[in-house]
C-alpha cells in the first residue's frame, strides 16, 4: 500500500512520537485541497463520524472530531490551523487524555507524487502512566486511524487525478 507507519516510541523525558506517511500520485494542489477541507472528511472517510466547528473555521478554529476505531467511537477536540503556503495542517488537542498533543500534516513533493506525513507528539502529564497512555493513544487510536485516513485519501485522489 505504499505507506510507512512507525510505532509510538516513548523515551524518558521525551514525548510519545508517532509518524505515518503515504505517497499519493496526484498534484500537490489537489492533495492539499482535499485533505485540508475538514468539513468534507465525514463524507470522504468511512471511519469518520463527524467534524464540528465549535469556533472559527475553515482555516483556523476549534474543532470537535469523531471517528470509529473498528466499532468503538472515539472523539477529540483540537485547535486547528491550515497553512496553504507551507503547506501544512496542525492540530493542538485541548481536552481529555490527548490534551496537549501536537499533530502535524506535512506535505512533501517527491518525484512520483506527494508524501503526506502525519506526526503526533505528546508529553504525558502523568509519566508513570505513559506506557498505558502510549498503548491506548498511540497503539489503539493513532496507529489505527491515521493509516486508514491516509489510505482513504490516496484511493480517492489517485482515482480523481
Amino acid at each position: 500500500m505504499n505507506f510507512i507507519a512507525t510505532m509510538c516510541v516513548i523515551e524518558e523525558g521525551n514525548p510519545m512520537h508517532n509518524s505515518c506517511s503515504i505517497l499519493i500520485d496526484a498534484p500537490q494542489e489537489k492533495v492539499y485541497a482535499m485533505t485540508s477541507d475538514l468539513t468534507r472528511w465525514p463524507a470522504l472517510l468511512p471511519h469518520y463520524r463527524w467534524v464540528r466547528w465549535l469556533e472559527g473555521g475553515p482555516d483556523h478554529g476549534i474543532v470537535e472530531m469523531a471517528a470509529l476505531r473498528a466499532a468503538i467511537p472515539i472523539s477529540w477536540t483540537s485547535e486547528f490551523r491550515r497553512d496553504p503556503v507551507k503547506p501544512m495542517l496542525s492540530f493542538h488537542h485541548l481536552k481529555a487524555f490527548t490534551k496537549g498533543m501536537e499533530v502535524r500534516w506535512i506535505y512533501t513533493q517527491e518525484e512520483r507524487g506527494v508524501r503526506v506525513t502525519i506526526e503526533h507528539d505528546l508529553y504525558f502529564r502523568w509519566p508513570l502512566l505513559a506506557p498505558l497512555g502510549e498503548a491506548i493513544i498511540g497503539g489503539f487510536m493513532i496507529d489505527w486511524v491515521a493509516p486508514r485516513t491516509l489510505a482513504s485519501f490516496k484511493k480517492l485522489l489517485e482515482v480523481k487525478s
